[in-house]
């Protein structure tokens, strides 16, 4: 079944590039049902993924001036320090106990977006995108390092929390994305990740094609309300598989 993982995430990768996420919600619980380790071979390629779904989609977001340089630069700078804590908790806890997490983040992130709730008052202010990006990103980058993800999940719902417009958010969470998962898959390759080097090119280039094609029909074609329910929907129905197949009934 292996083989067909490219095909699979170039479909993957078009769906999560509008989201303004990496794609690593699916990619890695997909690769670990395929039969690779969860810790040394699924998160390892599914940051890899993320980081390549994330720069294609960045490109064409920055473009069309869709990102909050104010709240992305600290923000990514921010994930980049709790990233390599998460990587170094991830080695020493059990595997079902990063499913569990895994799970749990993924259905709150799928709460918040399907709820459709954002506050009255919005963070407009430098001071306060500061202070957003420093705190979020660190507590996220530890997230992204302990679970392999880029952090998209949970920085899109936050920064819609404090009222960052949905295409904005899934825009701006994409740069975040990268500064997370760079420091993440540095992290994950000198913990001990093994690579299977031609399942990571030919899926590496799958999600290059597709996120970029993704972030290109979000810019300019899905509305914000469409954005949540996609988001939110995708996010609860792969919490509730892990939680069932690989954490319940195991």
């Amino acid at each position: 079944m292996i083989w067909a993982a490219p095909f699979l995430f170039l479909v993957i990768s078009f769906l999560f590039s509008m989201l303004g996420m990496g794609g690593g919600q699916l990619y890695i619980p997909i690769l670990f049902w395929m039969g690779l380790d969860f810790k040394a071979e699924a998160i390892p390629l599914g940051i890899v993924l993320s980081l390549v779904s994330s720069v294609s989609a960045t490109l064409i977001y920055r473009k069309k001036n869709l990102i909050d340089w104010r709240i992305a630069i600290p923000f990514g700078l921010a994930m980049v320090v709790g990233a390599p804590l998460g990587t170094w908790v991830n080695y020493i806890v059990s595997t079902k106990s990063v499913i569990v997490f895994f799970s749990v983040l993924t259905i709150l992130g799928a709460l918040v977006m399907l709820s459709g709730w954002s506050p009255k008052k919005k963070v407009i202010t430098p001071a306060g995108k500061l202070l957003l990006g420093i705190f979020g990103g660190v507590g996220l980058g530890f997230d992204a390092g302990l679970i392999g993800r880029g952090g998209g999940a949970m920085v899109v719902p936050l920064l819609v929390l404090f009222g960052v417009g949905p295409k904005t958010a899934a825009a701006t969470s994409m740069f975040v994305v990268i500064c997370s998962t760079s420091a993440s898959l540095i992290s994950h390759m000198v913990a001990g990740a093994h690579p299977i080097w031609w399942l990571w090119g030919s899926c590496a280039l799958a999600v290059l094609i597709g996120g970029n094609l993704g972030a290109r029909f979000m810019s300019g074609r899905m509305n914000p309300k469409g954005v949540r329910v996609v988001f939110g929907i995708v996010l609860m129905i792969v919490a509730v598989i892990l939680m069932v197949r690989d954490v319940w009934m195991r």
